[in-house]
């Protein structure tokens, strides 16, 4: 009866699950830069539509969007789109955030945010 060596079987078994918790770390860095990145669509378009609908408000001369624009830009997100005439009674706002530095996924994907700021000039908020 021959007795067949296993010496070194549990080096190639440490070598796999050292690999695995790699692969696993790797991929929670990348959810965390996108749940990361998606905190930041939020936050942009909140703040641009504010911007706007404070710019339909009280008026400085410059155009809604272009204060949603600049708001957006200043958060780290790019305006898609932005619903806010002069003299409307609100703002929705739509920014892209592109989701950057991913380690096992492919790079240059986006996520997007809307946001609405109502202008009540009635009071009735108050």
């Amino acid at each position: 009866m021959t007795v067949r060596s296993e010496r070194g079987s549990i080096s190639l078994l440490a070598a796999g699950v050292i690999v695995l918790v790699g692969v696993m770390v790797l991929a929670t860095a990348d959810v965390t830069r996108a749940l990361t990145a998606a905190a930041r669509a939020q936050a942009a378009p909140d703040a641009a539509a504010l911007a706007a609908a404070q710019e339909i408000v009280e008026p400085s001369g410059e155009d809604p969007a272009a204060a949603a624009d600049r708001y957006a830009v200043a958060n780290g997100a790019q305006l898609v789109s932005c619903d806010c005439p002069a003299g409307g009674s609100e703002a929705v706002v739509t920014v892209r955030v592109e989701i950057s530095g991913l380690l096992l996924l492919r790079s240059g994907r986006q996520t997007t945010a809307t946001a609405r700021a109502v202008v009540d000039l009635t009071g009735a908020g108050s």
